[in-house]
């Protein structure tokens, strides 16, 4: 490494937020991006720790010490070129990953991670506002034919891999934009929608055909043709016009809460919020629902509950309380038992800073109100024990709400198009498909695979890219016999 005692030196800098009193009034991102010299300085902090968990730690397995140490020595075009090696899409990863790579820093054993994501950010910043980030076409045209279903992260990383080894590739997307829940279900204050935008260009630059407002299945089976696509187009179209059809939809089926009041009128899922939201920044149609001067209740402590916190504080919420179910986890990880996984502890997102209650081990017993509307909930607390919970007696209570947010995650993918095309499914739901052998991302059925949540199930964005480019390398070698994609 450049700098050898750098990481005995130099403090951990963080990213610099806008104040919570301003960024609430707008929905662009907030988050300031290290300067050169501070992610100089922050570069000089990557041990030369003889093995570094961080590239294993990291999904698509990203070579960070190596853009470390070429960032402490100023060689930004060259950290750029090997953070491309192995991410197609730095910048969503560098803004919306919660960076386990970081958890994995060897570092992180008793001091501060190396400030990895907010080097990536850097990076990749850097790199388009200098031109660097260049459309990679083809030196050759291999005349194969490749589909893609769903503009997610997956269908995207898969999409740009197979059209730069010469594949004429189609990427199939319900709704009108491409970006998948990349667009729809993170709000813009996280991540703002023109970073897709100019990734599609780049895209379609190197020979990506993007089709919009097209649902893949069969209309007698979807609700989903009249909700978001404009036409419709079976599997066995699909499968007679191209020579390998890759299915990458997200994990959109939301996990319910089945208890009386259920049905009441303002109790919502979590993406009934956030993607009329974005469809209202980007300036589609107004959200019906609003969280103004409202009393919101967000159940499910995770990322997509914070979405909502956010959300619901951007709409002027009177007070905005967020359930979990779990144990409130600790405030700082046990390293010495967790090291080098994702640990177990307490995670404040900005949504929260810019004003939410929180409270953990709490159970919805039902939802009351009146005129059908909403009113309150009526919760109850939980004892855990031995991983087992039980309601602690005598604890029941209520509170006000006039909006109540579902965020409990994804139990599966819709299942409509995978039941058109006829693919096996696991026991969760997903697509059965290995990730292992000859036959890795490859369905029960002829000529198609899947990869991303389709996949997988619920899970990170820098996952549904690794899985995206994996299965591009595999497609790759099913059409040609052999693969030159990592």
């Amino acid at each position: 490494m450049g700098k050898a005692t750098g990481f005995m030196e130099f403090e951990r800098v963080e990213e610099t937020y806008e104040a919570p009193v301003k960024r609430l009034h707008h929905y662009k991102e907030f988050v300031a991006v290290l300067t050169d010299a501070e992610a100089k300085v922050q570069g000089a902090r990557c041990m030369d720790c003889g093995i570094p968990f961080c590239n294993s730690g990291c999904p698509v397995n990203n070579i960070i010490p190596d853009f470390n140490d070429l960032v402490f020595r100023d060689d930004w075009k060259n950290a750029l070129e090997v953070l491309q090696s192995t991410n197609n899409f730095p910048e969503f990863t560098g803004r919306i990953c919660p960076a386990p790579c970081e958890s994995a820093c060897t570092l992180a054993i008793n001091s501060e991670a190396v400030g990895i994501k907010s080097i990536e950010h850097a990076i990749i910043d850097k790199g388009w506002e200098n031109g660097w980030v260049t459309p990679q076409p083809p030196k050759f045209k291999t005349g194969k034919t490749v589909a893609i279903v769903g503009g997610g992260p997956a269908g995207m990383a898969a999409a740009q891999q197979l059209a730069r080894v010469g594949h004429d590739v189609t990427v199939f997307e319900k709704n009108d934009r491409v970006g998948g829940l990349l667009r729809y279900g993170i709000p813009d204050f996280k991540m703002e929608k023109w970073l897709i935008d100019r990734r599609v260009e780049q895209m379609q630059a190197e020979g990506v055909k993007f089709e919009t407002g097209v649902f893949v299945g069969r209309e007698a089976l979807s609700s989903e043709v009249k909700n978001y696509s404009t036409r419709t187009i079976s599997p066995e179209q699909l499968m007679k016009d191209f020579d390998a059809v890759v299915i990458t939809g997200g994990a959109e089926q939301p996990r319910d809460l089945p208890v009386p009041g259920r049905e009441l009128a303002g109790i919502h899922y979590a993406l009934e919020l956030l993607i009329p939201q974005n469809k209202e920044v980007a300036g589609d149609f107004k959200n019906e629902i609003r969280a103004t001067d409202k009393y919101v209740v967000v159940i499910g402590g995770g990322d997509t509950g914070s979405d909502c916190v956010g959300t619901s504080n951007r709409h002027g919420a009177t007070k905005v309380t967020q359930f979990e179910l779990l144990p409130q986890p600790p405030e700082v990880e046990n390293t010495l038992l967790e090291w080098p996984y994702w640990p177990t502890k307490l995670r404040t997102s900005s949504s929260h800073v810019e004003g939410c209650e929180r409270d953990w081990s709490v159970a919805t017993k039902r939802f009351e109100g009146k005129n059908g509307k909403v009113e309150k909930l009526i919760g109850v607390r939980l004892e855990w024990k031995n991983g087992k919970m039980s309601e602690v007696p005598d604890s029941e209570f209520e509170i006000k709400a006039d909006l109540v947010l579902l965020a409990m995650g994804f139990v599966s993918p819709v299942q409509h198009v995978l039941d058109a095309f006829g693919v096996e499914k696991d026991a969760r739901g997903n697509a059965k498909a290995t990730v292992d052998g000859k036959k890795a991302y490859q369905t029960n059925v002829s000529k198609v695979f899947a990869a991303g949540d389709m996949r997988r199930g619920q899970s990170l964005v820098v996952w549904a890219i690794r899985e995206g480019r994996d299965c591009a390398h595999v497609v790759d070698e099913y059409l040609m016999g052999s693969s030159d994609l990592p």
